[in-house]
């Protein structure tokens, strides 16, 4: 496998963190509800950028740099839609305007750039220094998928533990029921308070601090690229806030979409265990020495399961939702 050239892991995230600010920026400078037009055509345009990055990696690199991107964003943009579900949760409990949701998912999205591109420094060093880091990721992994599976209302429960948060905080800190706008502090009677859009801001970011250490194992099963890794975390963070507006009231609909992602991450978390196995270095498993017999995963196996599970989860929310509506259209014409 050809390496990067360093000239192009430069370039593209400083053009990146540019498009990124940018969009920081507008936000900040005009906020309002994006239309839906508005909305698809900025998630259009991310994608568009993820694939032209991509087809640059394969001329600039080689195919395996491509799949193993395309691979991982799209792992990390299924995850990140599973985020927005929390999202919508602590939108929805804090009666958050809606005009100013835009500059909530942003700040959301930067919080967890910073976690994660400190997740991925962490996780690189973990891998280049002890290899057995594979079988804890793996199981991790693996862990996870059998929890988001069998964990009923979990988005609930994600909801509930922000409850606790702001109790406590409320215990300690006086913050205002009422919003001001965007503003983190007001004056109320000629006393400085704090506005809910403080426990917003902190509530989004355990979420993201939460869905972070889901995520970096699920990449490094797929990539120990650390440029690679923190371009799809990167790619796939973009366009989430314009992505937010476009889905809407659809999330609901997305019912099977978690079995989709569940099933994504056990099948890296074994990808993770069988790669584990190739460089184990475990002197009571087979002696410290590889294990020859293990099963490798290709690059182009592993971006196959990933679309297909995608893929067969919408279509079968799409198919129950539409059976759902002609059973109730059926229950009301026979009353």
């Amino acid at each position: 496998m050809e390496t990067i050239p360093l000239w192009f892991e430069i370039g593209s995230l400083s053009i990146l963190v540019v498009i990124l600010l940018a969009d920081l920026l507008l936000i900040l400078k005009r906020p309002h509800i994006p239309s839906t037009r508005e909305s698809a055509l900025w998630v259009s345009f991310y994608i568009a950028l993820a694939l032209v990055f991509a087809g640059l990696l394969f001329v600039i690199g080689d195919h395996d740099h491509a799949i193993e991107f395309v691979s991982g964003w799209l792992t990390e943009y299924s995850l990140s839609i599973d985020n927005l579900f929390v999202f919508v949760l602590i939108m929805t409990q804090f009666s958050v305007p809606r005009k100013y949701q835009q500059e909530v998912l942003m700040v959301g999205i930067i919080i967890a750039l910073v976690l994660r591109a400190g997740f991925i420094m962490i996780g690189a060093v973990l891998i280049e220094n002890l290899s057995w880091i594979f079988y804890i990721f793996g199981a991790f992994l693996v862990y996870t998928a059998i929890r988001q599976v069998f964990e009923k209302d979990e988005e609930e429960g994600a909801a509930q533990q922000e409850s606790f948060i702001v109790r406590v905080l409320r215990r300690f800190i006086p913050i205002h029921d009422a919003y001001d706008g965007s503003k983190l502090r007001t004056t109320v009677d000629g006393k400085k308070m704090l506005t809910p859009m403080v426990i917003v801001f902190i509530s989004i970011g355990v979420t993201d601090l939460i869905f972070a250490i889901d995520s970096i194992p699920a990449i490094f099963g797929i990539t120990q690229n650390s440029f690679l890794v923190f371009a799809t975390n990167l790619f796939a963070l973009m366009g989430l806030r314009q992505l937010y507006f476009l889905l809407g009231d659809l999330l609901d609909k997305l019912r099977f979409l978690k079995y989709g992602v569940a099933f994504i991450l056990a099948f890296i978390g074994a990808k993770l265990f069988f790669h584990a196995l190739h460089v184990n270095e475990l002197p009571f498993l087979n002696g410290g020495r590889p294990v020859e017999w293990a099963p490798e995963i290709s690059n182009w196996t592993s971006l196959g399961v990933i679309l297909a599970s995608l893929v067969i989860a919408t279509v079968a929310s799409l198919i129950a939702n539409r059976v759902d509506t002609s059973r109730a259209e059926s229950e009301i014409s026979e009353k």
